[in-house]
């Protein structure tokens, strides 16, 4: 019997102007996984993002979100998913429990169980103690822990983050990504992330789609993805050879010749 879909892409496109960010992408994330998209600068990966959250229309092709149709039921998606943008969303002069309840609010918890839904949300993101600090006091991981917070107060059944741990020190890092994983492993809730840090890549998601110009140039779980280059490959290698400048349309052509390198580099010593 086939998992069932948090999310269901099919030959999703969408251009700004003349420019193609997203060509003909086709995404499948199954329930209750960690699924990262991954990609250089510019590969297209925040425009899918968008579109997946319903904050940019799918031109052409279908998305689904545990087969609701985005195009057709935006109000029914946005209650199934947080989501967790690049840009810092949290107001730097409202304290950490204003700043969670605010977004409460906007995703309408009733007031009789407002008040439990955001003291939960801060406890799950380990910031009950400083919830009465206004957020300008926070460091960077606090903040980001914070945004976690916003997301989970309308409890999704889909986490979507882009880049959450960018700008973060190692620390803030590993803390941010507890704090996923806590809250995932205690709800089953689907995670979909994009991130430019491999190791967490490597070490947090069950599945990675490598995304290079607008397309999908790779899919597989990141054991899949390093053994396609060889036993000692690491993901920074996949992604070299997935989305380097002088990758084809054929990224398989180019996963080949970095295997045939790296065993010449082994025969050599």
């Amino acid at each position: 019997m086939m998992a069932p879909l948090a999310v269901h892409g099919t030959g999703i496109r969408h251009r700004f102007g003349d420019t193609v960010a997203v060509d003909g992408v086709d995404l499948d994330v199954t329930a209750g996984t960690v699924f990262g998209l991954l990609g250089p600068n510019g590969a297209g990966k925040t425009t899918t993002i968008r579109m997946i959250t319903t904050l940019l229309p799918a031109p052409t092709g279908t998305i689904e979100v545990f087969g609701v149709d985005v195009a057709r039921h935006k109000l029914g998606v946005r209650r199934l998913i947080g989501y967790v943008p690049q840009q810092l969303s949290a107001d730097a002069a409202l304290t950490g429990r204003e700043n969670v309840a605010l977004f409460a609010r906007l995703f309408d918890v009733p007031r009789a169980r407002r008040r439990r839904i955001v003291d939960a949300a801060l406890e799950s993101v380990g910031l009950t103690e400083v919830a009465n600090r206004t957020a300008g006091t926070y460091s960077g991981g606090m903040i980001r822990r914070l945004e976690l917070a916003q997301a989970l107060v309308n409890a999704p059944r889909l986490l979507v983050l882009d880049e959450p741990t960018i700008g973060l020190d190692p620390i803030g890092r590993a803390s941010v990504w507890d704090r996923i994983l806590d809250v995932g492993a205690s709800t089953g809730m689907t995670v979909l992330v994009t991130t430019h840090y491999m190791d967490e890549a490597d070490q947090h998601c069950d599945r990675i789609a490598m995304m290079h110009r607008g397309r999908i140039r790779a899919v597989g779980s990141p054991r899949e993805l390093k053994a396609g280059l060889g036993l000692d490959a690491t993901l920074d290698d996949v992604f070299r050879a997935v989305t380097g400048d002088e990758l084809g349309s054929d990224a398989g052509e180019r996963m080949r010749d970095v295997r045939a390198t790296r065993r010449t580099a082994r025969r050599l010593g």
